[in-house]
């Protein structure tokens, strides 16, 4: 069995692909603890392989995964501990760590019993260790991997590389921006095809498969992760899976717990927590509103799925269409995340980020709603390539954040 982990380690290191890199690639994994965190399919597999494959001596680094059967017998710390002393292995690459019973305390004893390694963990984004009880977030570099972004969308694609651009230089530079990338052959196809598929980056490997392994995501998610971390009963879970569906086909302005509950015919109380559950593991966003005011303050979380390949496959294992409108605010939203920016929803606008108002609309969207605001604001067009003013800014700009 020994074996058989050292050998699945060389097959894999072997057939990764080293072309193109995820936007993290540019972040040292070289502290003695480091955690990649994300959902399922977003790449921190590939990441931690081609960190190995391209920065490390292969013959003093090991990957392997945390939830091979191997580990029903032995334990990480036995493991790692044999291949420190016999094998002389000094980096070590672990996936799939919340599957692992006790992973934070086996991980503490690790790290302090051998001080000459570098350990790096990969896991599911419901794993927070800001609330582990071992205290592992003072020794712990912790990365959040998202899906992809516009930017690499093109770069994988078409093997285009472009730089990021930040928030700041957004607002202020789009108008040279978005004529600079105007240029791109087929932007406003690639941006649709984008918004379908590009999220998640195996859409490369097999295109043709693409909906049915988003279809698997979405079911190991709810069926392996959820029902592992959270402990849920089998029976409660084809909730979680028709909950997804129904916040696939309607506005987020429409829901909040009262009418998903009375929907699926649970209690609110269940719908909180199954919500969490949700998005702790990436398939749901949740925006708070800007919170000015005790009124405010009542209001309920817009929901959303996590990102609009999301939307678009469950549309289409539904035989609906995803709403145009929907599609728009998920990519603005998922694009901020992913920077590390917070937006709220606002009742002056769309939403607020950094104490800017934006207003996300198509290209016929006008500035009635926002034009007398005495706050910085600004509209996000969709179907436009480049800048029309000072104050609209192209929607597909904002997938350069990362």
């Amino acid at each position: 069995m020994r074996k058989q982990l050292i050998s699945t380690y060389h097959r894999l290191l072997k057939s990764t692909p080293t072309t193109h890199h995820r936007y993290l690639f540019n972040h040292p994994l070289d502290k003695r603890l480091c955690g990649i965190i994300g959902a399922r399919g977003t790449g921190k597999t590939t990441l931690m392989l081609q960190h190995v494959k391209e920065r490390l001596d292969h013959t003093r680094a090991l990957y392997f995964s945390a939830d091979h059967i191997f580990f029903s017998q032995s334990t990480l710390f036995e493991y790692v501990q044999d291949q420190y002393e016999i094998e002389e292995i000094r980096h070590f690459f672990i996936d799939e760590i919340h599957k692992y019973p006790n992973w934070n305390q086996e991980l503490k004893n690790i790290y302090d019993s051998f001080p000459g390694i570098q350990l790096t963990f990969s896991g599911s984004s419901s794993i927070d260790l800001m609330k582990g009880s071992h205290d592992l977030s003072r020794r712990a570099l912790l990365y959040r991997m998202t899906g992809m972004s516009f930017r690499e969308f093109l770069l994988f694609e078409k093997d285009i590389n472009l730089p990021t651009y930040s928030f700041e230089q957004i607002l202020s530079s789009h108008q040279k921006i978005s004529a600079e990338l105007s240029d791109i052959p087929g932007l406003r196809k690639l941006f649709r095809e984008y918004l379908a598929y590009g999220y998640y980056p195996f859409y490369f490997e097999d295109k043709e498969t693409f909906s049915q392994r988003m279809l698997s995501i979405i079911e190991k998610t709810i069926y392996e992760d959820i029902a592992s971390f959270y402990k849920l009963k089998t029976e409660n879970l084809p909730h979680l899976k028709r909950m997804l569906i129904f916040l696939a086909t309607i506005k987020p302005g429409e829901v909040n717990t009262n009418n998903i509950a009375k929907a699926l015919k649970i209690d609110n109380k269940t719908v909180t927590g199954y919500l969490e559950m949700l998005e702790g593991t990436g398939l749901i966003r949740r925006i708070g509103i800007d919170k000015k005011g005790g009124s405010l303050l009542r209001k309920p979380d817009k929901i959303f799925l996590n990102n609009t390949s999301l939307y678009n496959v469950i549309a289409k294992e539904t035989g609906r269409d995803a709403n145009i409108g929907t599609i728009r605010e998920t990519f603005f939203l998922s694009m901020l995340h992913g920077a590390n920016h917070s937006p709220l929803y606002t009742t002056s606008g769309d939403y607020t980020c950094n104490d800017i108002i934006f207003e996300i609309g198509g290209k016929n969207k006008g500035f009635k709603q926002i034009s007398n605001l005495k706050t910085k604001a600004f509209l996000v067009k969709d179907d436009i390539l480049q800048s029309d003013g000072k104050r609209s800014i192209p929607l597909y700009l904002w997938g350069f954040l990362y």
